[in-house]
């Protein structure tokens, strides 16, 4: 069971390789064990974008051994905050969760440098969302 102490997020793009892995390494990194995360794809990836591994140890973080998840109705009920990038109408929907979409280009097929500015869009909003979430907390 969820520590109900720690708000949880839950990510979710098509293919769980790109923008979602981003976030959710962002949020680890930043916030650690206050903030509990997940991400999953409607259609997950075999693997994590290798511009998107590139892109994120350009930061020194290491995502190299994420394995994009399918989406579960579990992962959105045990979260609290659920924030798609682009998975459309295929993100369940739940009372009492909070629902936010994140419009980022999708780095599929892209180059490093393509790449580069999605991840800093990502950071930051991962910043914002970790102090907001964490305040609202009383963390």
């Amino acid at each position: 069971m969820p520590d109900t102490a720690v708000p949880s997020v839950l990510f979710v793009c098509i293919h769980n390789a790109g923008r979602s892995q981003m976030a959710a390494a962002f949020v680890t990194h930043l916030a650690g064990d206050r903030v509990q995360v997940r991400s999953a794809g409607s259609a997950p990836a075999d693997k994590v974008n290798p511009a998107v591994v590139a892109a994120m140890a350009e930061v020194g973080i290491d995502v190299s051994a994420e394995i994009p998840k399918v989406l579960t109705v579990e992962a959105v009920q045990a979260s609290d905050v659920v924030i798609t990038m682009g998975c459309g109408d295929s993100c369940p929907v739940f009372p009492g969760k909070r629902y936010l979409d994140w419009q980022l280009a999708d780095p599929a097929g892209q180059g490093i440098e393509a790449v580069r500015p999605i991840r800093n869009e990502i950071e930051e909003r991962v910043r914002g969302l970790i102090n907001e979430i964490a305040s609202a907390d009383g963390a």
